[in-house]
């Protein structure tokens, strides 16, 4: 007697159906992505109603997807699911310095600078001298580090949101360290934002009782020949969203001083990356 589709073996069901000659990797991530789903609807004991909201919250995401927002991306960072992939692929031995999520804002091309340059370009916020070195985890300099760094303004935007407003490139810039891993730049002191909160992903933290907002940071991807790239930020210590970053992305190791110098609205602040050999490199 053949045997149907019930509640009771509801995943099995669904998941004998998969080919005996597809790729190994697919079948074992859509099994266990079956499993989890139907054990979380059977737990929750999930209502057609709440199906239903659901299917609408989904379909609404996709809509707001495009080449300038990716609201499923947003829906990730929110539930702290991107933090979790990266925490999974960037197991970095202790002394490294840590990944946090990559951020939508990043832009390719941005201009290799001189150590030193200001990259701030509209001449708004505090100002801030940026300066510490590559190493590696014995402490040796690393020549020829990539240091492709973006950060928004003092109004709480990167330049891709207000291309009419800002100058291009404001606040970007790639440096390339010496030998002596050194690198040094001026900027602003960031400033806290929200991230975009005006659809689905929005509405589903003001439903939550969780504000939008992410903690004052700089962006930074560094690369090097034969050690792992690193995607990280580095953290305003005293903004009042560290704790509660709505994309999760602070990391202790990663909040840094930042000092005043000269005058009230001047800063700096040091801070050294610590790289980590690509894996069976020596």
């Amino acid at each position: 007697m053949p045997e149907y589709f019930s509640e009771e073996k509801s995943a099995e069901s669904v998941n004998m159906r998969m080919g005996q000659d597809i790729n190994p990797r697919l079948a074992a991530v859509m099994a266990s992505l079956v499993n989890h789903l139907h054990a979380f609807a059977k737990d929750i004991s999930l209502t057609q109603e709440e199906w239903e909201l659901a299917i609408g919250f989904l379909t609404r995401t996709g809509h707001l997807c495009h080449d300038q927002r990716q609201e499923f991306i947003l829906l990730s960072d929110t539930l702290g699911f991107s933090m979790l992939v990266d925490a999974i692929n960037n197991r970095r031995p202790p002394g490294a310095t840590e990944n946090t999520v990559f951020g939508p804002f990043h832009v390719e091309g941005a201009p290799v600078r001189q150590m030193g340059e200001n990259i701030s370009l509209d001449g708004k916020g505090e100002t801030c001298l940026f300066i510490g070195r590559v190493l590696d985890l014995d402490g040796n300099p690393i020549e020829g580090a990539r240091i492709d760094i973006w950060s928004d303004n003092a109004d709480g935007f990167y330049d891709v949101q207000q291309p009419d407003i800002q100058p291009k490139w404001n606040n970007r810039g790639i440096f390339i360290t010496g030998a002596d891993g050194a690198y040094s730049f001026v900027g602003i002191k960031p400033v806290s934002y929200p991230i975009p909160d005006d659809g689905p992903v929005g509405q589903m933290l003001a439903s939550l009782g969780r504000h939008p907002y992410r903690p004052a940071h700089t962006h930074y991807l560094i690369t090097a020949p034969g050690y792992q790239k690193l995607v990280t930020h580095t953290f305003v210590g005293d903004d009042p969203y560290l704790e509660s970053d709505t994309v999760f992305g602070v990391k202790n190791s990663l909040v840094a001083p930042f000092q005043r110098i000269d005058r009230p609205t001047v800063w700096r602040s040091d801070f050294d990356f610590v790289l980590t050999l690509v894996e069976g490199r020596q």
